[in-house]
């Protein structure tokens, strides 16, 4: 590891173990007391995905940790921090510095696909766990699915499947993609395409753009609106996604005509963009902060905690994998824990997971969790009644079908 990613690592890890928030607890133990649970957020602080994960995944796994000791004490967890810059090699390195020299048991997020790949390998070698809550492709239940990893929340195959679908529905049957181009990216197109295809729609082209570190799509703008395609597919995310809306705005393509599909696009992005710019947008997520009680609840609790943004489905996840992770510690016990991550694994998917944000799903074999998805759309500035009310529900998608079926995937762990 480099002597930048150790600054990092600790400069995060006090700026984690300064946030007001129980649930962290030192280190150092007394005598006869069992070792903690360490987790490890490894995480976007500074890049294109900071504000949908970055600070606010661990804010969320301590408050799962807070709740998780109301139920039971007598174990204890903290959380570590660090930024992976968006390199794979940082990432990676800072990973195997947690399971090598740090007592990390587990590790939560990883927005960028191409790091979760390396560190679901690395998981699996030191047989650890890692829990992928903001990691994207699909891919991680399928031919890269493993003993030791779990994919929570969403993939690109979720995300895409209700938009494209019901766009094309709607006579949007011409697509042209602008896609990040690393893994991420190119799951996301993929899924996408192949939903479009399956619903009599055409991919009439594709650009890609270097990731990360670009700001002006306008070259690639030009060529979309050139396509002559009906809707502009955005296979990125994050400020990528952000930048591609308003520069298409700007460009004039919706007032042209041309739709714009952003399945992976959240509220973040939204704020910053504001309701005039993204007003219409139609996209899906399986969280939204004021969906029932149960969401709003957790809202009123974390927007003071990460500098007064509204959780994402990538926080909600982090919350309820960590506390699903925590009962699977203390069905099993913390030493059996620390020592098999693959037997921890196992339990979660033994276990029905139930919390407050999802509400009650399963982990199947492949390692996928799997819970309701919805289609929203974003409203005009006239039906907003505040900061942050920016969604309104088109359509649920059952469990059952908001996620790739098992059969499909290709995960060799269930293959027969």
């Amino acid at each position: 590891m480099t002597a930048t990613a150790r600054g990092i690592t600790r400069r995060a890890a006090l700026a984690a173990a300064a946030l007001p928030l129980a649930g962290a607890l030192p280190a150092r133990r007394a005598r006869g007391q069992s070792p903690a649970i360490r987790i490890g957020v490894l995480t976007d602080l500074s890049g294109p995905y900071s504000d949908n994960t970055g600070e606010g995944s661990a804010v969320a796994a301590r408050l799962a940790i807070e709740d998780f000791m109301r139920e039971r004490t007598g174990i204890r967890a903290e959380v570590l921090v660090t930024d992976f810059q968006n390199r794979p090699e940082v990432g990676l390195n800072a990973a195997r510095t947690w399971y090598d020299r740090e007592g990390v048991d587990m590790i939560l997020d990883v927005p960028n696909s191409a790091i979760a790949f390396a560190v679901a390998a690395l998981s699996k070698e030191k047989n650890k766990v890692a829990i992928f809550t903001g990691a994207a492709s699909s891919d991680l239940t399928g031919r890269a699915c493993g003993p030791n990893h779990l994919h929570w929340v969403y993939d690109t195959w979720s995300q895409s499947h209700a938009t494209a679908t019901a766009l094309v529905a709607e006579g949007g049957d011409t697509w042209y993609f602008i896609t990040a181009d690393y893994a991420f990216g190119h799951a996301l197109e993929r899924d996408t395409a192949n939903f479009v295809r399956a619903g009599g729609g055409r991919v009439l082209g594709a650009a890609r753009h270097p990731f990360p570190g670009t700001t002006d799509f306008s070259s690639f703008l030009v060529q979309a609106r050139a396509s002559g395609a009906k809707v502009l597919g955005l296979a990125n995310g994050g400020v990528d996604t952000a930048n591609c809306v308003k520069q298409a705005a700007e460009f004039g393509l919706v007032r042209g005509g041309m739709r714009i599909a952003a399945p992976l696009i959240l509220l973040p992005e939204i704020h910053s963009l504001g309701l005039n710019t993204a007003q219409g947008l139609v996209a899906s997520d399986t969280f939204y902060w004021d969906q029932d009680e149960g969401s709003r609840a957790f809202a009123r609790r974390f927007q003071p905690l990460y500098r007064g943004i509204m959780p994402t489905h990538i926080h909600a996840g982090g919350y309820s994998a960590t506390l699903h992770y925590l009962r699977a510690v203390a069905s099993m016990g913390v030493a059996e824990a620390k020592a098999d991550g693959a037997a921890v694994i196992r339990r979660m998917k033994e276990m029905p997971t139930d919390d407050p944000l999802f509400g009650r799903g399963v982990v199947r074999p492949d390692g996928r969790k799997i819970h309701p998805a919805y289609l929203y759309q974003v409203k005009a500035p006239s039906e907003s009644r505040g900061p942050w009310d920016y969604y309104r529900r088109l359509r649920t998608i059952p469990a059952e079908q908001a996620f790739r079926p098992m059969a499909e995937g290709g995960c060799p762990m269930v293959q027969t």
